[in-house]
């Protein structure tokens, strides 16, 4: 069921980005007077398609990875004389980069949609108080102390979790120190406190930015209670279902959900008895957690489970909403904050401060969107918001293939005052498409590794 919703998840995110992706190429190209030939979502055989009475053809292919809008262009075919005012290679350079770019731009339009919505809604999100510190780590040294509220990072405000691990991972590569200003109580005036580092989270793979501060989140107490039990995997096959509660294991009382991950983690192919409560009445059930291998050889045991949700007391609950039309101040500086967050990623990337392997193929991105999906509408906005930014910060690269090549042509014509030759536009593209080929390997292979 997991892998349908995953499927289905990804279809519907990746089907709204490349239609908003490719609306804006079709729409700027109407009103630039180019004959639009084919609007397609999906590449391959179409398996849905309808001609308007501009003889636009619409299309749903078989393949959904991507989609594209055909032109009218004398590059790719004769153009008859009554036509030729419509063919896009006729157009002036700067409506065909009005034209190339409006695909990127939509997605811009699409993230800010997505967070204005968001914020006038409202989201609800946890106050980011300190549960505890570790010892000898950057918070400890820099006088961060547990039951503090984290207002600020490196100057900028925050008010969640969320926000704090984007300030953080921004600052990957940092040496010196990392500024966090926080309070005791809300009473009370925040005081900043500098934590030392050195080359922050650099090739840490993958980035975790508050367990390497020393820093773990506070939360309620949570009770070993299974929310959810995944076909196929260990905790079903035992018997065991949603709403029970694990008491003990092999006769050891469990205190929280926390020392009954502990347990099964440090108990890969052992078999353990578990005392449950189920309904009013305790039983006892024997399971064998699965094993799962983690980098350097170390192997942990899982048995497919995961915890209920609990409340979180009303003092910690936090809630984000705007007016419609602060809302879209707000939505923009987020967009633009994710739009550098992004572009800082790929450099780092570049640079060698972030591992490749933190690269994502279409497997992650079904994953995650199941999950978001899972997780409730305002999870799943979030996560089309940011790849749609991801989308369109992609699709910008000077590379050619993508929209930022054919840019980078334009841009070199208006500077040269001609056209870049048909030869060099050919060799640049067989570059682009190497360079596209093995990015996308690469995603695919790290892909396979995480699930491996």
């Amino acid at each position: 069921m997991g892998l349908i919703q995953n499927v289905l998840a990804v279809i519907v995110v990746l089907g709204l980005l490349i239609t908003f992706h490719e609306f804006g190429h079709f729409w700027v190209a109407r009103r630039c007077g180019v004959k639009v030939l084919r609007f397609s979502v999906g590449f391959g055989k179409p398996i849905w398609s309808r001609v308007d009475r501009h003889g636009t053809e619409f299309a749903v292919a078989a393949i959904p990875l991507g989609g594209y809008v055909k032109m009218l262009d004398e590059r790719e075919a004769p153009v008859a004389d009554d036509q030729l005012e419509q063919a896009f290679n006729r157009k002036s350079v700067w409506a065909r980069i009005a034209i190339v770019a409006a695909g990127p731009i939509a997605n811009f339009l699409l993230a800010i949609v997505a967070y204005w919505a968001l914020f006038v809604a409202g989201t609800t999100t946890v106050a980011p108080v300190i549960g505890s510190i570790a010892p000898d780590s950057p918070a400890e040294r820099g006088g961060l102390v547990a039951g503090q509220e984290i207002t600020a990072v490196q100057g900028d405000a925050v008010r969640s979790w969320d926000e704090i691990n984007l300030k953080l991972v921004a600052d990957i590569g940092v040496s010196g120190e990392i500024v966090v200003d926080a309070r005791d109580d809300a009473s009370r005036s925040p005081q900043a406190y500098r934590l030392p580092v050195n080359d922050w989270l650099v090739r840490q793979d993958p980035p975790q930015p508050l367990p390497s501060l020393g820093v773990t989140p506070w939360q309620p107490d949570i009770p070993a209670v299974l929310g959810q039990v995944m076909e196929g995997e260990a905790a079903a096959a035992a018997g065991l279902e949603a709403g029970d509660e694990v008491l003990s294991v092999d006769g050891t009382s469990v205190e929280d959900w926390r020392h009954f991950v502990d347990i099964v983690r440090a108990s890969p192919g052992e078999a353990l008895t578990l005392e449950v409560r189920r309904d009013d009445r305790t039983e006892s059930i024997e399971i064998t957690p699965g094993r799962n291998e983690l980098e350097e050889g170390v192997v942990i045991g899982y048995i497919g489970a995961g915890v209920a949700s609990v409340s979180w007391p009303e003092e910690y609950r936090r809630e984000i909403r705007y007016g419609p039309v602060e809302a879209v101040g707000q939505a923009i500086t987020r967009t633009g904050e994710m739009t550098v967050l992004t572009l800082d990623a790929i450099r780092k990337m570049l640079v060698g401060l972030i591992s490749p392997s933190n690269l994502s193929g279409p497997i992650t991105i079904a994953r995650i969107s199941g999950d978001s999906a899972r997780a409730g509408l305002e999870s799943f906005i979030s996560f089309l918001a940011y790849l749609s930014i991801s989308l369109g910060v992609l699709n910008l690269l000077p590379i050619p293939v993508l929209d930022g090549g054919h840019l980078l042509y334009y841009f070199m014509e208006v500077v040269r005052g001609r056209p870049v030759s048909e030869r060099a536009q050919a060799m640049g593209l067989r570059v682009g498409i190497a360079m596209v080929g093995t990015l996308m390997v690469m995603a695919i292979y790290f892909d396979l590794m995480r699930l491996w």
